[in-house]
């Protein structure tokens, strides 16, 4: 966390919170509904994304060891594995004091929010629930991926592009178009295939 972030953090808790609600009413069954995250389903990824609240920091320190310290084996060996644990512990996960304050090693909680929206996204836009992420707080998350430079980590080229959001004021770069919510706009820009029709233009 820096000062520069620490205004952030009621958006990180507010988007824990929300997300849990939306969840928390889901049958079993459609919490086994295919993720926008490759190979995983919606448990998989909130089982992801609830890490911190399971494994202190000295658990996760010893589990990545056991994994060579390759943090993407970890995250699919624990997503895998806490996928089984009951849905309502899930979602007492995301409403735990812990994810509210969570930030991610120097990620501050830009990287935080960043975290929660896109999972977030990952999870429910498969379910098609109609929650809107708030302008304000998608915003932030938007200028993170383009002025923060956060596309690259995704192998994601946005030169010579401008993108521009369609349910808000908000635009970036110029160039050829892109065109889509400003949620879409953030899960593409994170490698993410949004479902046909919803974003207009050539593709990233």
């Amino acid at each position: 966390m820096t000062d520069d972030d620490a205004h952030l953090q009621p958006a990180v808790a507010a988007e824990f919170s929300a997300l849990a609600d939306q969840l928390e009413t889901l049958s079993d069954a459609r919490w086994d509904t295919p993720s926008l995250c490759e190979g995983w389903r919606v448990r998989e990824v909130i089982a992801h994304l609830t890490m911190a609240a399971r494994y202190s920091g000295d658990e996760f320190m010893a589990k990545l060891q056991d994994c060579q310290f390759d943090f993407t084996r970890l995250s699919n060996q624990i997503a895998r594995e806490d996928a089984r644990l009951p849905v309502t512990e899930l979602v007492d996960n995301l409403r735990s004091e812990v994810m509210q304050h969570w930030t991610p090693p120097g990620g501050g909680y830009h990287g935080a929010l960043n975290h929660v929206v896109i999972h977030g996204l990952d999870a429910t836009v498969p379910l098609g629930c109609t929650r809107r992420v708030p302008d304000e707080t998608i915003r932030a998350v938007l200028d993170d991926l383009t002025h923060g430079g956060g596309h690259a980590r995704f192998g994601i080229d946005i030169e010579g592009r401008r993108l521009v959001a369609t349910d808000m004021d908000w635009a970036f770069g110029s160039g050829t178009e892109l065109l889509g919510s400003g949620e879409d706009l953030a899960l593409v820009m994170c490698g993410r295939t949004v479902p046909a029709g919803r974003v207009a233009g050539l593709p990233l």
